[in-house]
């Protein structure tokens, strides 16, 4: 599992990825950085459109990058906003999130201070499991 050292790596690429948002709309700033088996650092910033279902989360953004490069184990994911309101991962990010390590540790920071850890699993514990969709 990562460390003190890593894991603070994490949140403050996170809250540097915060930066990128494109959010014209909702003028509402994520950011998150995922960490994977290997070491790696991964991150996204939410980016929004005029047509609000084309919209990508910072979650997913991250997950997508780290997996797009072929990354399949990610054991940490940090979700920076302005507060404790602006780092709940949505029920896409969340299923998304299990689908890649449901121990995934979950670190939620606000700028305002908001500080919370958890994993995946607890935030989704009724998820969708692909070995029960394989069984039709």
């Amino acid at each position: 599992m990562a460390g003190k050292k890593e894991l603070d790596a994490l949140v403050a690429a996170a809250k540097k990825a915060r930066a990128n948002a494109y959010s014209p709309y909702s003028k509402v700033k994520i950011g998150a950085a995922v960490l994977t088996s290997s070491g790696e650092i991964y991150t996204g910033a939410n980016i929004e459109n005029a047509s609000y279902g084309l919209s990508c989360c910072a979650e997913r953004t991250a997950i997508f990058k780290a997996v797009s490069e072929g990354a399949r184990k990610i054991v940490a994911i940090a979700v920076v906003g302005k507060s404790e309101d602006f780092t709940k991962p949505c029920g896409a990010c969340r299923q998304v999130m299990v689908e890649f390590n449901p121990k995934m540790k979950v670190l939620r920071r606000g700028v305002d201070g908001f500080s919370e850890d958890g994993t995946a699993g607890s935030l989704l514990p009724e998820h969708f499991k692909p070995d029960e969709l394989a069984r039709g």
